[in-house]
């Protein structure tokens, strides 16, 4: 029988290894896992091999302790609510406990860290000085501050700018901190470009301080008009950002239509050409960056894999191999949570050859294989055809299935919902609009209906069906609050506004429902998803500037300016609490909630910031009440989000939607599903989008029992596999996507240490071809 076979080949393999006792068995196991695990992660910590660091290590990555460390970031955060200024004003003595704990936990992570890396790696690490530094800074801040507190002498928190820190540089925060230096690395480049734009600005400046200031121009507000190079400068900047144009050019342009000319010429220079020139050098240079991370974490993850692979492996002829039973135990260790099926699958896909062990090549891929999601459906009857089924299984019966099942069914209902749309737009008041309103809620429920009698009810409303589930909530919302509100209307001649909104809302959300009809809709919102993951990194990146920028705000701009209620008339009132805002736009426009009063309305006037409208308003207004060299801040933060950071990302998104929109699956999906198609135990996606199955990977545990392919059908008993989509798990999963067909299947690249010490240009080549550079 060939599955004895298998076991007499695992048995002659173990002569060719020396026994080992049990327990040191189990430790190279777990050594191997860790290895398997960080390369399934993309970790790139360097830990210590001693047993004692190895469990240390494994409960350093626990999902608990790293949803701790997240809980005590958040808090350290959250402190600028409470501190002054504070949305939420607590006593400092709280403040500074809670701060106080927040740093214990921190220092507690790091020691625990030192723990489980080599203390070489650990005193060389940058992250890790950074950490105890801040942490340092920290707690001097606190006791100066709160000093100088309890002699009533108000200073500032200098420190509190720096809690950003702790986000970047802790292990869990790698894809942010891969971002930063990357964006680090692109600076350079990125540096001449801007000083050639900033050359530009000033030598328009001059020429514009010639043109117009002797000939005493006026603004609008009566003030000399381009007079000041140092004014003119920054209202040139302002014009790149177009949040000025064209109140800039009026005055000369009044003056002489020929003046216009200047502008044009200003704007297609700098608008036009430099920024695009700014986008085309940010993603050139930030790809290959970028691109040098990438490579250099793929070499680090096949290192691990050979590392795992040397622990495990044993002789068999003239090759190295891992057995069978060391392979599952691995996986197992590794992902404790998989299903018998999943794992027979997995080998079946690993030992091609039923040999009875895994060879080098295919062990390698052991990560990748579990980070593609396979899930196990089980075909179920539907529970109609159990309790009557001669009248499901009637002819009348299975013309309705038929019907349902047809494509027109779902043309016909889109047809419905473009007409329901232009409903929605015309006048409810009208007695016919609004009684069609019945009709189409009597559509959608019909429809509903049928679906549950032509599919089966848990496939129909299964863990993936997620727009199975939206649409049946929206129709079920809708109908309750259209029969709440007609209830309402018809008991006491009232209409609840409210409810009113809440049906108008409803009603057009229905209309989301022609994204699941038109396949490229769909396409394009499953790569969305897909990159989901790759905007977070930079949400957390933009989080983390717009934190210091929000800190600094609030020590250089806090009470300058005030919001009163609108019923206020008063004359303090209507310049914001300042009298230095007398006469300004800031104050005419009611621009007064726009302050760093505390830390949410800081992060408002940021994102008014980003949008760059109306730009120079809100820099002129806080230059007003402080000094004109504020306008400094807010040039800074133009310069590092909106030129550097909203680049970098465009170009990131636009790589990143680039390859999971036209990218196909990856060789490790492939090899997957050309193993559940040879098993006889695929399904179509085709067959999942109707709803005849449910993804539930562990609704079942039975293995391949059998030898040959017929008995591994018979075992399944009605236990179904796929791919559950082409989702990425992780950043790092994308990211290697777009570089992995850099390296070979038999490159193993360079030593593990000497990965860790890799520098960019140590992988980039020196002097890049043109086809490199592409």
């Amino acid at each position: 029988m060939p599955g004895a076979g298998r076991a007499a080949g695992v048995r002659r393999l173990r002569p060719q290894r020396p026994e080992e006792p049990p327990a040191r068995e189990d430790e190279d196991l777990l050594l191997a896992a860790a290895y398997v695990s960080d390369a399934q992660y993309n970790r790139n910590v360097p830990f210590e091999t001693s047993p004692r660091a190895i469990r240390l290590y494994y409960f350093y990555n626990h999902w608990t302790m790293q949803v701790a460390i997240y809980f005590f970031i958040c808090v350290d955060l959250s402190l600028a609510l409470f501190e002054e200024p504070a949305l939420f004003p607590l006593p400092f003595l709280a403040t500074s406990i809670a701060e106080v704990l927040c740093l214990t936990a921190f220092f507690g992570r790091l020691v625990h860290f030192a723990k489980v890396t080599p203390q070489m790696v650990f005193w060389k690490d940058t992250k890790n000085i950074c950490i105890m530094v801040t942490i340092v800074l920290t707690l001097i801040d606190l006791i100066i501050y709160g000093s100088l507190e309890a002699v009533n002498i108000h200073t500032i928190r200098w420190s509190r700018a720096l809690r950003p820190v702790f986000l970047i540089n802790f292990p869990e925060s790698r894809q942010i901190r891969r971002t930063f230096r990357s964006i680090r690395n692109t600076l350079p480049d990125i540096l001449y470009v801007f000083l050639l734009f900033m050359f530009s600005v000033l030598i328009f400046s001059l020429m514009a301080l010639k043109l117009f200031g002797v000939r005493s121009l006026k603004t609008v507000e009566g003030l000399p008009y381009f007079t000041d190079i140092l004014e003119i400068a920054f209202e040139l900047y302002v014009l790149v950002t177009t949040a000025n144009s064209p109140d800039v050019m009026m005055p000369a342009y009044n003056f002489s239509r020929w003046y216009s000319l200047y502008f044009i010429t200003y704007i297609i220079i700098n608008t036009y050409i430099f920024m695009s020139v700014f986008l085309a050098v940010v993603y050139n240079n930030y790809r290959k960056h970028l691109k040098n991370e990438i490579l250099k974490l793929a070499y680090l993850k096949r290192r691990k894999m050979i590392e795992a692979f040397n622990i495990l492996k044993v002789k068999v002829g003239t090759e190295f191999v891992v057995t069978e039973a060391q392979w599952k135990r691995l996986a197992k260790i590794v992902m404790p949570h998989i299903s018998s099926p999943h794992l027979e699958l997995l080998l079946r896909i690993s030992d091609e050859g039923q040999k009875g062990h895994v060879d080098k090549m295919n062990f390698l891929r052991l990560a990748d294989l579990l980070n593609i999601q396979v899930v196990a459906i089980n075909i179920k009857r539907h529970p109609l055809e159990d309790w009557m089924p001669r009248v499901y299984q009637s002819s009348a019966s299975l013309l309705v299935q038929r019907m349902v099942r047809h494509r027109i069914f779902v043309w016909v209902y889109d047809v419905i919902i473009l007409v329901n749309a232009i409903f929605i737009a015309l006048d409810e008041k009208k007695p016919f609009i609004s009684n069609a309103e019945w009709l189409f809620l009597s559509l959608y429920i019909i429809e509903i209906l049928l679906k549950l009698y032509t599919y089966e009810p848990r496939a129909y409303f299964g863990r993936k069906q997620f727009w199975n589930w939206f649409d049946t909530l929206i129709i079920i919302a809708a109908l309750v609050a259209t029969v709440a509100n007609a209830t309402i209307q018809s008991a006491g001649n009232y209409n609840s506004q409210q409810i009113l909104d809440i049906v108008l809302i409803l009603r057009i959300l229905r209309l989301l429902r022609i994204i699941v009809s038109i396949q490229r809709f769909r396409l394009i919102v499953t790569t969305l998803i897909n990159i989901g993951p790759t905007i977070l990194t930079f949400g957390g990146l933009v989080l983390v500037v717009y934190y210091v920028f929000a800190i600094i705000g609030m020590e250089a701009f806090q009470g300058k300016v005030w919001f009163f209620d609108p019923n206020f008339t008063t004359p303090e009132a209507q310049v914001c609490g300042n009298p230095a805002l007398t006469g300004s736009a800031f104050a005419r426009d009611h621009y007064c909630k726009n302050n760093f009063n505390d830390l949410a309305s800081s992060f408002i006037v940021l994102m008014e910031l980003t949008v760059v409208n109306h730009f120079a308003l809100l820099a002129g207004g806080f230059a007003l009440v402080t000094h004109q060299a504020a306008k400094l801040y807010f040039i800074s933060f133009h310069i590092v989000v909106v030129i550097l950071i909203v680049n970098i990302f465009i170009a990131f998104i636009l790589e990143a939607f680039f390859v999971a929109y036209s990218l196909e699956k990856s060789e490790v999906e492939t090899a997957i599903e050309k193993k559940i198609q040879e098993l006889g135990v695929g399904v179509q996606e085709e067959e999942m989008q109707d709803g005849k199955l449910i993804g539930n990977m562990d609704a079942k545990d039975s293995g391949f029992s059998g030898d040959d392919g017929d008995n591994k059908r018979k075992a399944l008993k009605g236990l179904y596999f796929r791919i559950a989509s082409k989702k990425y798990r992780t950043v790092d999963a994308l990211l290697q996507q777009m570089f992995e067909s850099e390296i070979t299947p038999e490159d193993e690249g360079p030593s593990l240490d000497e990965i860790l010490n890799l520098s960019p240009s140590d992988i980039y080549p020196k002097n890049p071809s043109f086809g490199n550079s592409a």
